[in-house]
């Protein structure tokens, strides 16, 4: 039991007791439960019966438990030590249940099918990788790439520009006030990161703006850097893509061919005077700042905010040059082909990719939802954030994934609650940043009907959750960060982020004057999707006079939860996980 004291009014001192974690009535009673077997036997029945362990689960726990240390030291004594082991304490009981480290939330290992075509896969992607801040005027650095590997990210995008000189290849964000950064330096950073934390393929999203000669000279610099690393396609065109699993530890190549771009360029051209055509490409990289232009394909409609930039056919374009840059490509990004039907059409001999903008998808998916969802089944789909978000804040990313989309492109500098959410999303699957699409997304019926997001819904499932209490607040913060007169008030907010059906936020009553605040309250969440919900955790430190004071957040996809009680650990706006912080809480899937 300890006590914290507060200085009140200039000359007074507040002191208030600050009890140390107590076991909650449930624990309690579970550990008595596993009183009535002894020692190991107790232990392995409460692993199967409350927290639904299967047997090989919870051979591996009980193995760790037994090798003791850590948060393991207390209990371990009486693991699988002999038949005759004591029974637990019920603060070693307790201790263990409270560990994330050993009783997670969700799993840590990949445990989905990784042999379907990536197509089958949503892909943690990220957009414009290489800048350190805004759209703008930030630098472009691998800083923010080699971070995005380090938490998982599978996508990188490189926006390729010719230097001052002409004779290089820089990395910057066209039309703007980006400072640039060295494409070898991107290149050479990315080799020794990109396998850090996962060991699935990792894309290269290239956006093109180069003459043929230095395309050439990039095929150079990729390959001569990657080495054996790098993914060679056996044919010019593919049509299946390859999976997860066969391209492990393999970095892979997506951007438009050349003749294509060339195409590209002079159907673009021919659209426009040619004595203004300068000054319209000036102009067009002026006004827009998100540079996807080799990116945005077709769309049945002009849309101002997204308008692609228009730039001349390159006069020393040789289709010979580009040979050996073209054959990089694995994963080719299409071009437009008119209205949006026909942009999606899909193409039994070949598959590709397709990019449109966040403003693009939500006009499409209003009139071509079905199309989407089919074309995504075979190819890919890539969302990126429209070019207003110049702040490098994000949009919600649940209509791309109820439509298939398999690469949401997002600004991992921009620390909000879509980025929140896309972290919370790619836990799943032991946070390999490859998530496998529901089935609902892959099936087509017999007369070619297929999922339809905008549907009312029956509930499929229930996730009822009980937060028990938290503790940790007092080891990683001082006592005065969240009051300087008093211990905190916390609250805790728990809800449902997925389909529109589910979507949901409830709260717990505020504890005062606490550290270690206890709630024991349950929550029932009805799921028409549980297969693209997430759960969605947040502390708060109710504040009268100002805005609440954050003390943690997490997101977990619903599908990934273990059942029974269990530590779940919290984590900053950032998504870095806090050292202490967490919260005792118990799910059940029904």
């Amino acid at each position: 039991m300890g006590s914290y004291a507060y200085r009140y009014c200039m000359c007074f001192t507040r002191k208030f007791r600050s009890p140390d974690a107590h076991p909650p009535p449930d624990v309690r009673a579970a550990h008595a439960a596993a009183g009535a077997a002894h020692g190991d036997d107790g232990l392995r029945r409460f692993l199967a019966d409350v927290q639904r362990e299967d047997p090989a689960e919870a051979d591996r726990v009980l193995a760790a438990l037994s090798a003791g240390g850590g948060a393991a030291g207390g209990i371990a004594r009486f693991v699988g030590r002999s038949p005759a082991a004591a029974l637990p304490t019920l603060d070693d009981f307790f201790g263990f249940l409270f560990s994330p480290d050993l009783n997670p939330p969700i799993s840590n290992k990949v445990h989905q099918d990784m042999s379907a075509p990536i197509s089958h896969y949503y892909v943690f992607t990220g957009h414009n990788s290489y800048l350190t801040g805004n759209q703008l005027n930030s630098d472009s650095s691998d800083v923010p790439i080699i971070a995005a590997l380090q938490n998982g990210v599978r996508v990188i995008e490189l926006d390729m520009w010719p230097n001052s000189a002409k004779n290089c290849v820089d990395i910057l964000h066209g039309g703007t006030l980006t400072a640039p950064v060295e494409i070898m330096r991107c290149l050479k950073s990315i080799k020794e990161y990109a396998f850090c934390a996962s060991t699935y393929p990792l894309v290269i999203t290239l956006e093109d703006h180069l003459t043929a000669d230095l395309q050439a000279k990039v095929a150079g610099m990729i390959t001569e850097t990657f080495g054996d690393l790098l993914y060679i396609p056996s044919s010019d065109t593919l049509n299946e893509f390859p999976s997860p699993e066969a391209l492990m530890r393999r970095i892979i190549i997506s951007t438009k061919p050349p003749q294509e771009y060339r195409e590209f360029l002079k159907a673009q051209g021919d659209q426009k005077n040619s004595g203004n055509a300068d000054k319209l490409a000036e102009e067009g990289n002026l006004r827009r700042i998100d540079s996807n232009a080799d990116d945005s394909d077709g769309k049945d409609e002009p849309d101002d905010e997204d308008d692609e930039e228009s730039e001349e056919e390159d006069p020393k374009f040789q289709p010979d040059t580009a040979c050996e840059y073209r054959k990089l490509i694995t994963i080719h990004a299409g071009k437009p082909k008119g209205r949006m039907r026909d942009a999606l059409k899909v193409d039994p001999d070949k598959v590709r990719r397709l990019s449109l903008s966040e403003t693009q998808l939500a006009k499409a998916t209003a009139s071509h939802g079905a199309d989407i969802i089919r074309f995504t089944q075979r190819n890919i789909l890539r969302i990126y954030p429209k070019g207003t978000r110049i702040n490098s804040s994000n949009y919600d990313p649940m209509k791309a994934w109820t439509h298939g989309a398999q690469m949401v492109a997002f600004n991992m500098q921009g620390h909000d609650k879509s980025l929140r959410l896309m972290q919370g999303f790619f836990r799943a699957n032991g946070g390999c940043g490859y998530v496998k699409k529901p089935d609902f997304l892959l099936k087509t019926g017999p007369n070619g009907e297929v999922f339809d997001p905008k549907a009312s819904l029956p509930v499929k499932k229930t996730l009822k959750v009980k937060v028990y209490m938290g503790d940790g607040w007092r080891m990683d913060f001082s006592k005065t960060h969240f009051d300087a007169f008093s211990p905190p008030d916390f609250y805790a907010r728990v809800g449902i982020a997925g389909v529109r059906a589910d979507c949901v936020m409830k709260k717990t009553r505020t504890i005062e004057d606490q550290w270690v605040p206890v709630w024991d309250e349950e929550f029932t969440f009805p799921l028409t999707v549980p297969e693209l919900a997430l759960l969605r955790v947040e502390v708060q430190e109710y504040d009268m006079s100002e805005k609440h004071d954050f003390g943690g957040q997490t997101c977990l996809p619903v599908m990934e939860l273990k059942q029974g009680i269990r530590a779940v650990p919290l984590h900053d706006r950032k998504g870095n996980r806090y050292k202490s912080v967490r919260l005792l809480m118990r799910f059940e899937l029904v």
